[in-house]
């Protein structure tokens, strides 16, 4: 059976971005994950049935453990000789592409789900461009996951257009549509949960699902609720994900709002999001850059109307005045305006319903994406 080999950064990524599909392709291939050390590395083992290997990855620039990384990645390659190494988030996939280049494994694939380098500006822009092209050059093919990623690769001029293929409708990993379903989660768990946080029956919840950073959009976020809430008491504003403030902190006046402003409640980090999504109206993300959003995938599948930014893969999933909104980037006015149309119009709020689920199993149902993702594996040689 050929050796398929896939890398993330960190091992939570394999774990959650990729989660099932390693799997589904051990029935074709032999598999090899490959991330830093963890615990959410025993559990890919665990779940997913496959090897694993450690390579210590950094989410920064560091020069000497980049290099040590690339080395340890060529010797595993010279080792295991896979046919295809597939990489996924940046630094996995520079240092992967280019170990695996090195090593002469024939097809090197990397899934582009965003760049962050959009947000820099000055020599760190260029440099960040600079490493964005190298990459692209080890590889044979990449893969966008969704078609405003696709264009905007193109036209930053990053690799030319017969290197680049998005997969189905987009998607990095389809989402699980039995999973994220709302009737799994009983009026009790739902009742309990809104007690906890001290929410009431007819409060209209808006909720934002991701990392608590500056790129997400979370300081517009926070002072346009701010201000909403002062003309609305029955709103309240749920914010789950962890915080990155060593990589990109926010606003201490965000801070200050956050603590201070009794509507809005941080639940940090939670294993389970679905009884915090059952209990809420409303997906609010306002993020600044996206590859293809899983969160949006998984607020829309349980029948959640979305507020989104007008940035690719947002604007893929949601349709204006169908299944969401899509407003402006960085506009705390317009995220302000958006959820008070949400507390104003129930009843387009629930036309919106309507669209939400339907759509995300029409379009990204998991095994679908599985199943595209090895075609384009089968149509290598």
């Amino acid at each position: 059976m050929q050796k398929l080999i896939r890398i993330t950064t960190v091992p939570s990524s394999l774990r959650t971005l990729l989660k099932g599909q390693s799997r589904f392709m051990s029935d074709h291939f032999e598999v090899i994950g490959v991330s830093g050390d963890g615990e959410a590395l025993a559990e890919v083992r665990q779940n997913e049935g496959i090897k694993t290997h450690v390579v210590e990855m950094t989410r920064t620039i560091t020069p000497f453990k980049d290099l040590k990384a690339v080395y340890q990645l060529y010797k595993l390659f010279k080792k295991e000789k896979p046919f295809i190494v597939h990489t996924h988030t940046p630094k996995a996939g520079t240092v992967g592409m280019l170990a695996a280049r090195l090593a002469g494994v024939p097809h090197r694939l990397h899934t582009i789900a965003g760049l962050p380098l959009l947000e820099a500006t000055g020599k760190k822009r260029k440099l960040l461009n600079a490493v964005e092209k190298f990459t692209y050059s080890c590889a044979t093919l990449i893969l966008p996951n969704s078609f405003g990623l696709e264009e905007i690769i193109l036209d930053q001029k990053f690799t030319k257009p017969s290197k680049l293929k998005v997969i189905g409708n987009g998607s990095s990993n389809g989402i699980n549509t039995e999973h994220y379903d709302a009737a799994l989660v009983s009026g009790e768990v739902r009742n309990n949960l809104r007690n906890e946080l001290n929410i009431a029956e007819e409060d209209i919840v808006f909720i934002f699902i991701g990392r608590i950073v500056r790129d997400k959009g979370i300081n517009e976020l926070v002072a346009a609720f701010d201000t909403l809430s002062e003309r609305n008491k029955n709103c309240k504003l749920l914010l789950v994900g962890p915080r990155e403030n060593h990589l990109d902190p926010l606003l201490p006046e965000t801070e200050a709002l956050i603590k201070g402003n009794k509507q809005i409640i941080a639940v940090g980090v939670q294993k389970d999001i679905r009884p915090y999504v059952a209990i809420s109206h409303v997906l609010t993300f306002p993020s600044y850059r996206e590859g293809f959003p899983n969160v949006v995938l998984q607020g829309s599948c349980m029948e959640l109307p979305c507020i989104v930014g007008n940035i690719n893969g947002c604007n893929e999933i949601i349709e204006h005045n169908v299944n969401g909104l899509i407003i402006p980037v960085k506009d705390a006015k317009a995220i302000e305006n958006a959820m008070q149309f949400m507390i104003d119009y129930p009843e387009k709020r629930q036309a919106m319903i309507a669209h939400s689920r339907s759509r995300i199993i029409e379009r990204y149902k998991q095994e679908f994406v599985w199943n595209e993702i090895l075609k384009t594996y089968q149509t290598l040689n």
